[in-house]
């Protein structure tokens, strides 16, 4: 057995700490400047119907690929969207283990059961564990955004990313840049899609 180390070894082997002067003094701005407001974002409203952060993934994805879709059409790959979500939650303890953090995410709140029933409705809206699904599903980052003004900024429009899904598919497997879709959480259980201007 070892010897058993004194305090001094221990300390000796830990990285140095660096002193709060020898901080860049950009370190110390970036720090205190609080989160970063994007301002080169516009809105795109979508219907609150309880499908609304659907029709904003379903958007924002038809976006990404040069696409517009017109009400019906955004309706109606909403809904895809969302049975996609329960085929891989609620169809088989095998597919359902391939989303684990989004099952954490649905039974923090619920059971399965009961949420297996209540995803079907075109009036249960989505959130953190269908994000969770679906960025992995769908291989493509997802940032939600909610307006500056409820992040505490002081007065400066804009919006602060608060979640991000997705990342590890940034890039393609050729080291592409994929485009992230970015949705605006208002607050008040409504999701719109963001465009960059």
């Amino acid at each position: 057995m070892p010897p058993a180390r004194t305090e001094q070894q221990q300390a000796a082997e830990q990285p140095p700490r660096r002193l709060l002067s020898q901080v860049p003094l950009f370190e110390l701005a970036r720090a205190a400047a609080g989160p970063a407001i994007e301002t080169s974002l516009r809105v795109v409203k979508v219907a609150g119907d309880g499908r609304c952060m659907f029709r904003a993934l379903a958007q924002g994805l038809a976006r990404n690929q040069g696409r517009f879709l017109g009400q019906a059409a955004e309706e109606q790959e909403a809904d895809q969207l969302r049975l996609a979500v329960a085929e891989a939650l609620c169809r088989t303890a095998a597919r359902r283990n391939e989303f684990a953090p989004a099952v954490y995410a649905v039974e923090a709140e619920d059971k399965m059961q009961n949420y297996c029933k209540r995803i079907l409705s075109p009036a249960f809206w989505g959130g953190e564990p269908e994000l969770l699904v679906l960025s992995q599903m769908l291989r493509v980052p997802i940032l939600v955004y909610i307006p500056s003004r409820e992040a505490g900024s002081s007065g400066r429009p804009g919006f602060v990313a608060i979640q991000r899904y997705g990342e590890q598919h940034s890039k393609t497997k050729a080291g592409k840049r994929r485009k992230a879709v970015r949705l605006l959480y208002s607050g008040s259980n409504h999701y719109d899609l963001l465009l960059r201007r």
